[in-house]
């Protein structure tokens, strides 16, 4: 392969992540099935590398990609039409079927896009499919990811990942999940999978759950886009732009908490010249947006705005850590959860002083819900530290190094036990 045909490819390969969602979404409205939906877009993915190394990238890829995928979603639902009339009227009138079913499906080309898209998120992130397959599929379909990239995102095997979108794709068609946005009541539940999905993928790659890596920032930039999406496509729903608020803010830390040999940088210690301001700005916009669209913020929301209290102080001191305990409390009182009452720990600590934090850590302790979470000995060494506890506080931080599954965390962990 020469030189410039290699360019050509890598240049396919960027139209696609940019471009396949939507041709996705367009293909699944008009054949209602997204597996076969995506066969068909990636039909003309291999004809765009096939013909694009001898005529050139076209001045619109975009539009080369959709028109292309459009043709072959044509031929295909004239072949299941020919079938079906086949069997029904055996041949009876079927040019003139057929000549109405390439209208219809014309017509339904020409239908707003975003409305496709917001369909194919829907779609993707059905209830009828596991957590895991969601992930998966969001990230196929939406993310423009091969399976080898989830995989490798996700640290499982290649097979495994396959076989999730396989059985995904196959669940939503056996289920004749309707490609559709959902309405009245259902529209919440439906909407808070979307954002689970999409917060999911931001959080693996803020804080990785395993391997070598503390961050994979492949996947924020991945969760980062969707949210963007969504907030184009629901601009009404308050906690969509909540979402987005916090994964702009959070992002905005990337760069200062990585060291420089990979070494996780904790948050207080952060050199914050180094945080984005654009992605804050950004995240703030998003933020005020939600407030204004709901009176009463939702967990998304509240969590944007503790985040917000960290973006906004110049330096660690200046953190109004009174505010974020009460907006932990805030966040308790709508979503109970003993790791949000953990947060609440760590923020009142800050604002009251270490004792009192390790108060709340034990009463943790003692009821027994975070017994698997490393963070819990994490926290507990922390204020036993502060406290001149060392030898109780390095037991903690032996126990949560032994727990986490993430090696850059377990270094950093046993980094703090060997300095007490």
């Amino acid at each position: 392969m020469s030189a410039t045909d290699t360019q050509i490819h890598k240049t396919v390969e960027a139209i696609w992540r940019m471009e396949s969602a939507r041709v996705i979404a367009g293909l699944a409205r008009m054949v209602r099935d997204v597996g076969v939906a995506e066969e068909l877009a990636q039909d003309a993915l291999v004809a765009a590398l096939e013909q694009w190394p001898a005529e050139g990238v076209p001045r619109n890829p975009g539009a080369w990609l959709m028109g292309t995928a459009k043709h072959r979603a044509i031929d295909h639902l004239r072949r299941n039409r020919r079938i079906e009339l086949k069997h029904a009227e055996l041949g009876r009138g079927l040019e003139a079927r057929q000549g109405e079913a390439a209208e219809e499906i014309e017509a339904a080309m020409d239908d707003d896009i975003g409305d496709d898209l917001l369909r194919l998120v829907f779609t993707a992130c059905h209830p009828v499919l596991s957590t895991e397959a969601r992930v998966a599929l969001t990230l196929r379909l939406l993310g423009g990811l091969t399976t080898e990239e989830i995989a490798r995102a996700f640290l499982v095997p290649e097979a495994t990942i396959a076989q999730r979108i396989v059985r995904a794709k196959r669940t939503l068609a056996e289920k004749q999940v309707p490609f559709e946005v959902p309405r009245g009541a259902e529209l919440g539940e439906r909407l808070a999978s979307v954002l689970e999905v999409v917060y999911l993928i931001f959080n693996e790659g803020y804080s990785a759950t395993a391997g070598d890596d503390w961050m994979r920032p492949g996947l924020c930039e991945d969760a980062l886009r969707l949210g963007r999406i969504l907030q184009g496509l629901a601009p009404e729903e308050p906690e969509v732009h909540g979402l987005a608020a916090l994964m702009e803010i959070q992002a905005s830390r990337a760069a200062a908490r990585v060291g420089p040999s990979g070494e996780p940088v904790l948050l207080l210690e952060q050199n914050r010249a180094l945080w984005d301001r654009l992605l804050i700005r950004r995240g703030l916009a998003s933020l005020e947006r939600a407030e204004r669209l709901r009176r009463d913020p939702g967990w998304y929301t509240l969590q944007a705005a503790i985040a917000a209290c960290h973006a906004r102080a110049e330096t660690a001191e200046e953190t109004n850590w009174r505010k974020i305990a009460d907006l932990y409390g805030d966040l308790s009182r709508i979503a109970p959860s003993p790791v949000v009452e953990l947060n609440r720990a760590v923020a009142v600590g800050m604002a009251e002083g270490p004792a009192r934090g390790l108060e709340i850590v034990d009463a943790l302790v003692s009821r027994g819900e975070l017994r698997e979470y490393h963070l819990l000995p994490s926290v507990r060494g922390d204020f036993l530290k502060k406290l001149g506890r060392r030898d109780e506080a390095r037991a903690e931080f032996q126990r949560a190094a032994g727990m986490t599954k993430n090696a850059r965390e377990r270094e950093m962990l046993m980094e703090r036990a060997r300095g007490q």
